[in-house]
This record gives C-alpha cells, sequence and structure tokens, in this order.
C-alpha cells in the first residue's frame, strides 16, 4: 500500500446514518492502523471540501453511508480534487442509491424486482393499489439502513405512517411486499462472497432488527442447495454490473415463498461495524476483517484511471 502514505477515512457526514457512518468508520481506521497503515480520521460535516484539501489524503476510505457519502456526490468532489477513493464511481454511487432508478434499470434488463409506485403527498390507497398490492413497503427513495421504511397493511395505516415516512424523506416510493426469506450479498473484487441469509425476530429486517435487536440470526453459509445458490450468487453479480458497481458492495435480495429471488437494492457503501454483513460474508470466505479492510482500499484509484 506504498502508494496510499496517507489515507483519509471518510466517516459522520450529514445524513440519518451518521450514527452509524462513525461505526463503521472507527472500525475501518482501527484496522488500517493495526496493518501500519497511516490512517487519519476524517468526519466529514458542512465544511468537506476545505477538510480535504487542507488534509492531504493520498487517497479516500469512504465510510460514509446514505446521502452526501454514498450517492455520488463525495464521489465527484474528489474526482474533482484528483483525489482516489474506495467503491463505485460516481454514476454507480448515484443510480443504486436511488432505489426507483435502480428498479428500472433492473426492470429494463428483464432483472426481477417487486412491483412498485412513486408516493407523493398527494398519493392515495387507491392511486397505489392500481399499481401495487397490500400490503406494500413504504420505503425513501433515497435513504438506507431500512430508516423511515413501513409495511403498510391497509388503508388507515397508510394515512397513518404516510406523514411519519415524509419526515424522514419527501421522495417515496410504495413496493410489493414480499413474504420469504431475505438475503444479504456481497460483491468484493468482481467476487461473489456467501451470502446471509436474515432471521430477525420482528415483522421484517427493520433499523431494530439491524442495530439492537439481540435476537436477530444470521446464517452464513445461507444453507440454499448448490442450484438456488449458484442463481442467487448471479442474479447479485448482474444486479451489480447493471448499476455499474465496482470494488465492492451488498446486494439486498428476497426469495418468495414459490423460491423466486426478487432484487430489493444495492448499497455500494455498507455498514462495516460488528453488526454488519459485509464482514459476516467475508468470514466465511476466509478473509478477517482487518484483510477485508485491505481489500476494499485496493480499489481506490480504480474510478480516476
Amino acid at each position: 500500500m506504498a502508494e496510499f502514505a496517507k489515507v483519509g477515512v471518510l466517516m459522520g457526514g450529514w445524513s440519518s446514518e451518521r450514527a452509524i457512518s462513525l461505526q463503521s468508520g472507527a472500525a475501518v481506521l482501527k484496522a488500517l492502523q493495526e496493518s501500519a497503515i497511516d490512517a487519519v480520521a476524517c468526519d466529514l460535516k458542512s465544511n468537506a471540501v476545505s477538510s480535504l484539501t487542507s488534509a492531504a489524503f493520498d487517497c479516500a476510505f469512504i465510510a460514509i453511508h446514505g446521502r452526501g457519502g454514498e450517492d455520488g456526490s463525495l464521489q465527484g468532489m474528489l474526482e474533482m480534487l484528483g483525489m482516489p477513493y474506495t467503491g463505485s464511481g460516481v454514476l454507480a454511487s448515484a443510480l443504486s442509491m436511488n432505489k426507483v432508478l435502480s428498479k428500472q434499470i433492473w426492470l429494463a434488463q428483464g432483472l426481477p424486482t417487486p412491483p412498485f409506485a412513486v408516493v407523493d403527498e398527494a398519493a392515495d390507497i387507491a392511486d397505489l393499489n392500481a399499481q401495487v398490492d397490500l400490503p406494500f413497503a413504504l420505503k425513501p427513495i433515497s435513504e438506507g439502513s431500512s430508516i423511515g421504511v413501513y409495511k403498510v397493511d391497509n388503508e388507515d395505516h397508510f394515512n397513518n405512517v404516510k406523514s411519519s415516512a415524509m419526515q424522514v424523506s419527501k421522495a417515496l416510493f410504495a413496493e410489493t411486499w414480499i413474504a420469504g426469506d431475505e438475503y444479504a450479498v456481497t460483491l468484493l473484487e468482481d467476487r461473489i462472497l456467501p451470502p446471509v441469509r436474515l432471521q430477525p425476530s420482528r415483522a421484517f429486517y427493520d433499523y431494530t432488527a439491524k442495530y439492537e435487536d439481540k435476537a436477530t440470526r444470521y446464517h452464513c453459509p445461507c444453507e440454499l442447495p448448490s442450484d438456488e445458490l449458484k442463481q442467487l450468487e448471479s442474479l447479485s453479480m448482474r444486479a451489480c454490473r447493471a448499476l455499474g458497481v465496482t470494488g465492492w458492495g451488498r446486494v439486498d435480495a428476497i426469495r418468495d415463498k414459490e423460491g423466486k429471488f426478487w432484487l430489493l437494492e444495492v448499497n455500494t457503501v455498507p455498514g462495516l461495524t460488528s453488526h454488519s454483513l459485509v464482514p459476516m460474508s467475508a468470514k466465511a470466505a476466509g478473509i478477517d476483517f482487518r484483510q477485508l479492510i485491505l481489500k476494499i482500499l485496493a480499489t481506490a484509484g480504480a474510478t480516476l484511471q
């Protein structure tokens, strides 16, 4: 890693995922320093440009989740500065962060994703039922960590939770609810790592199930038959390639009761905390946390070539 004499670990930011980003960043920083790399924490806030220009980093390890860090804006700024960075480039980051655009691209390429409808402030249940059936998931278009996500069972429930969801984001969409097992599939260096099957104790894998509920169970290996495992891995790779995702990332998919897989979203800067799924997947592939971080660091600069 001599070409990266000084690494800035970019964390924090200003999105609703700031607290998780600080945890990811701290774990990354520790791993890099333990690997004898000159790594420095950089909590990006409103003065992001001046912070980066004055720090004189050789490259940036992006550990900022959500808007402002995972949506292409930070990637574009780093490219303007000529600073190599980890993960996907500007366009892939922007497309992946916008779940509606992701789904439109997948559908155009014949990839399976649940039916959906954009929800604005004037939308009512009758408008949505013409495109999606009840129950459906009400989600922000550009948020992560399941923040602002609700399972809507009926009209009264929709009317009750819509305003709460709008407080998280004015840009929402409704997605047909698929009942089944959810899987997290990691992409690393153009390779798919062993998928993780999620088993929440709650109604679905929401923010509490991800970060607070000790009863959530994770299965890796995921115990799928070999033919279905290959199908999931192939679908996940195709999902990433359709959006231009490179370096590393995580695909979220669900398998319905009939055994069909559906693509939900791609995360280009997934979590790297003690609760996170990518380190679980890497461990199952024989890659410890420090090795994982070094492999992600090695992706820096690819988008500037």
